[in-house]
């Protein structure tokens, strides 16, 4: 059983484990064996759990501690105004990353659109390097031939 005061001693606990208890039904009784079993875990724990004592604090360790309890309000403090700028500072980011898609968007429409004049492009670059190589070749060869007969 869980003393009703934790002033109390452990032999109140043991008198009370000791009181029989009363004949019960059937399903009663298996509800209080439930209950009897959850209140000699909760003994057992209590059993477990040092009594309280009476602490002597001398002025000097008080002092300390409010010290201690100050400077741990001001780091609180601190912590909450550093929280609440990076919470302004994460809201900025958001909207200038929000502005940056929006100005994006008519960008990468722009470069759909012109993708495939690109390709276009590249493709006439592609054929007009090879017909110069074939006119170089023509030209290569009429000097050969203009260089014999000259000879």
């Amino acid at each position: 059983m869980i003393p009703e005061s934790l002033w109390s001693t452990e032999a109140d606990a043991a008198q009370e484990q000791q009181a029989e208890p009363e004949p019960a039904t059937e399903l009663e009784s298996h509800g209080h064996l439930e209950s009897q079993a959850v209140d000699e875990a909760a003994q057992k724990v209590m059993d477990d759990v040092a009594p309280p004592v009476a602490l002597a604090v001398s002025a000097d360790e008080f002092s300390a501690l409010e010290e201690r309890v100050l400077r741990a309000v001001e780091m609180l403090k601190h912590e909450r105004q550093a929280r609440a700028a990076a919470e302004v500072r994460v809201a900025e980011a958001e909207e200038c990353a929000a502005k940056a898609v929006e100005e994006l968007s008519p960008l990468r429409t722009q470069l759909e659109q012109q993708t495939p004049l690109v390709e276009q492009l590249q493709s006439e670059i592609f054929s007009l390097r090879a017909e110069r190589d074939t006119v170089r070749h023509r030209v290569e060869r009429l000097l050969e031939q203009l260089d014999s007969l000259e000879i």
